[in-house]
């Protein structure tokens, strides 16, 4: 989620503060505003839990427009952190208009592009590989939801890798009943990949879980992002046996966020959601490494944003 997709929690982002303090009664004190509480990246971990190595590492990133992203030396750090597989949502850019500093990358001799057939510069994702998928397919299969270019699919020998953009429910939460509707569709899509063979999905997907998942979770109960329908639907997706990834391994993490808004200065604060996931199949959670960069990009060009790399040890097949 992002600027465009975030206007209806902009006032609501601290909790209904809208930026200014209130007065000060007569002949008291004002309070003293409280420090931010900042995430800190927790250590690289070079084995899974059941002591493999990792040997893939696949990196999830909301650029929030591609072209800016890549003016703002975006790539630079891409290049110092070289997944195996870059993956990227919100890239608003037809395929023409790729800048070729992404386009001509020699790293990534394999690159997968979807974007919106309707609405130029609106939505997209992409997926970089350094060795090629055995088949690449984009979308779900349904046309409603396809039009939009929200996911590209990438098998390779033991797994599938699902990067996906997942529709916001809109200011208003107009787009609410669409939101269920997609998840229902999109969780049966990746049930039916599960069958074959385990999955990662990676991407925004416009949700903060639980309450845990952002800062301030009473005054955004009616916002998009947070309501008890968007919740439920990752609910159920957890329910038909997909692992959150992060909360697997950092189950009582606080202050970890993906998504802070560009009002009253929340990036400093620390003042955010979790929108952005790693969802695995249950037979590669064994061999799972993850590591959410949100403290290390605070100096970077697009530093609202923050990226999360997961590397999977040598995984079995079903």
């Amino acid at each position: 989620m992002s600027k465009r997709a975030k206007k209806n929690e902009q006032a609501s982002a601290d909790g209904g503060d809208n930026g200014t303090e209130p007065a000060a009664k007569k002949g008291k004190k004002t309070k003293e505003p409280e420090a931010p509480v900042l995430y800190e990246d927790p250590p690289d971990k070079l084995t899974s839990k059941d002591g493999r190595a990792a040997n893939m590492k696949i990196t999830s990133w909301n650029v929030d427009g591609l072209r800016a992203w890549v003016k703002k030396k975006g790539l630079d750090w891409v290049r110092q952190e070289a997944p195996d597989v870059l993956c990227l949502q919100e890239t608003k850019c037809a395929e023409k208009a790729l800048p070729a500093e992404i386009t001509s990358m020699p790293e990534y001799p394999h690159k997968y592009w979807a974007g919106s057939e309707d609405k130029e510069g609106y939505s997209g994702v992409a997926m970089l590989c350094k060795t090629e998928p055995i088949k690449v397919t984009y979308g779900i299969g349904k046309e409603e939801h396809d039009k939009e270019g929200r996911v590209i699919t990438a098998e390779f020998p033991s797994f599938f890798l699902v990067t996906s953009y997942v529709p916001n429910a809109g200011r208003g939460l107009v787009r609410l009943d669409y939101r269920k509707t997609w998840d229902v569709d999109f969780r049966a899509y990746l049930s039916d990949l599960d069958k074959r063979k385990p999955l990662v999905l990676c991407g925004d997907l416009n949700v903060a879980h639980q309450e845990i998942d952002l800062k301030n979770p009473k005054g955004n109960r009616k916002n998009a992002g947070f309501t008890p329908e968007e919740r439920e639907g990752f609910s159920q997706l957890l329910a038909d046996g997909f692992t959150d990834s992060f909360r697997e391994l950092y189950p009582e993490q606080t202050n970890a966020y993906t998504f802070w808004t560009y009002m009253m200065n929340s990036r400093s604060k620390n003042v955010g959601w979790r929108l952005d996931y790693f969802v695995l199949s249950a037979a590669l959670v064994p061999g799972l490494l993850v590591k959410v960069h949100v403290s290390s990009e605070m100096g970077c060009s697009v530093p609202f944003q923050a990226s999360y790399s997961a590397a999977l040890a040598n995984s079995p097949t079903h």
